[in-house]
């Protein structure tokens, strides 16, 4: 397997927003990290930092997100910045955060992408250690399912598939080689989306009460709402980008090919989980 060097930022870069679910202004500082420390959120909360690592044991059980919490502390909704920081081979940085849910942005990784090439690249000398699937690995729940194959190159590949029935989403799919610039040109732009059923009840609950159809795609009966799609297949190659960072609390990167069906944060974060175990049991055997 070729070499490559772990990797960080060259310099601290923000992004700045309003959280999706609690609507309060977040700052995010992606900061350099040394060799062999992954991705790391800061948070202080009554002026004691807390360290929140990416992995799956900081993972909580959390609704339509991916939200991480240590002693405590929690920080919702990483997956974007994380897939941004994954799908550029940044593979340690400090990511700080004033406030415990990061900005929704414009619903995708986009910003967060164009700060960390903004900040550049820089190589750390030791070599990656990427968790490399060695056989099938699956879960599922009810007819969605995701899972792990052995790798069709050095790397990570995907097949994709969601399917909402009869209506503007329908069924889509998407095949997809992770690298920087693939990353960059077919996932980071895709956005959240949701229907105006889901929204409704969002708003009923109290949430996302600052959100408009122009902070993300809202799909009423007839396609998005006042936001035209950047795709015809934007949907499911937002799902792609979700599971680039869900798949992130492994720890290390995964050099597999993953297909997955109707698959969500949930499904892709025990799949990561189960990996991470896996390749404990092995190292340890």
């Amino acid at each position: 397997m070729p070499f490559r060097s772990q990797q960080t930022i060259r310099r601290a870069v923000a992004v700045a927003g309003r959280g999706y679910w609690s609507g309060q202004p977040c700052r995010v500082e992606f900061l350099p990290a040394p060799a062999n420390t992954g991705i790391t959120f800061l948070r202080t909360v009554r002026g004691v930092p807390v360290r929140i690592p990416v992995s799956a044991e900081s993972r909580v059980e959390s609704r339509a997100r991916t939200n991480l919490a240590v002693a405590g502390v929690t920080v919702q909704m990483v997956e974007h910045a994380v897939s941004a920081l994954v799908g550029l081979r940044i593979d340690c940085c400090l990511v700080r955060v004033s406030a415990e849910e990061l900005p929704g942005l414009d619903g995708s990784s986009r910003a967060f992408v164009a700060a960390l090439d903004e900040a550049g690249i820089e190589r750390l000398g030791s070599p990656i250690k990427p968790l490399v699937v060695r056989e099938p690995c699956r879960v599922t729940d009810g007819e969605a399912w995701i899972e792990a194959l052995p790798p069709q190159h050095a790397g990570l590949s995907i097949d994709y598939e969601i399917d909402y029935g009869p209506g503007p989403i329908g069924r889509q799919t998407l095949s997809f080689r992770l690298s920087p610039d693939g990353y960059r040109a077919d996932v980071a732009s895709a956005r959240t989306f949701i229907t105006r059923s889901e929204a409704e009840r969002l708003r009923a609950a109290g949430l996302a009460a600052d959100v408009s159809t122009s902070d993300l795609v809202v799909f009423g009966d007839d396609g998005p709402i006042d936001n035209p799609l950047r795709w015809p297949d934007e949907c499911v190659r937002h799902k792609v980008l979700d599971l680039v960072g869900d798949l992130a609390l492994a720890g290390r990167p995964i050099h597999a090919h993953v297909r997955a069906s109707r698959s969500g944060h949930r499904l892709n974060a025990l799949l990561a989980a189960r990996l991470r175990s896996l390749s404990w049991r092995r190292a340890s055997a």
